[in-house]
């Protein structure tokens, strides 16, 4: 998917949407998604000066997203109008610095499903080394009214 597709798929835009493209999805188990991480990204102008860092949350979020993407291809519900709402953050580990130019890959596969409710593992990396990883719950709804 590029990133028309993946814009289909997700309601997060600039300067929130944290995925760029997907590089392989398979429906019901599992999604390898890419960010490019640039330094023109705005958390870098205090994350920190002099030395930028991805934020460990913005690593989370931009699996979350991944996971939302799967969520969404899996149960056919791209342009539906459907959210992903996150829920909870389980044993989130942070294990290496992501700095600028760097592509973040995004793995996620489904623990759990159970209606509306799913339970997904997640972990980012960079060139093959982890730079996060953590498991995560989030739900299937409509938006507020």
């Amino acid at each position: 998917m590029d990133v028309r597709q993946v814009l289909k798929a997700l309601p997060h835009r600039y300067p929130m949407l944290l995925v760029d493209r997907v590089a392989s999805l398979t429906k019901g188990e599992e999604i390898h998604a890419v960010k490019a991480v640039t330094f023109n990204e705005d958390f870098f102008q205090g994350h920190f000066p002099g030395a930028p860092i991805m934020p460990g949350v913005l690593q989370v979020e931009a699996l979350a997203q991944a996971a939302a993407i799967l969520g969404i291809e899996t149960l056919d519900l791209a342009g539906s109008g459907k959210l992903v709402y996150f829920m909870g953050i389980d044993g989130a580990k942070f294990r290496a610095p992501v700095t600028p130019g760097c592509l973040l890959d995004l793995n996620v596969s489904f623990l759990q499903k159970r209606s509306r409710v799913y339970k997904f593992a997640g972990k980012a990396s960079v060139d093959g080394k982890t730079t996060c990883e953590c498991e995560f719950t989030a739900m299937i709804a409509d938006p507020p009214e």
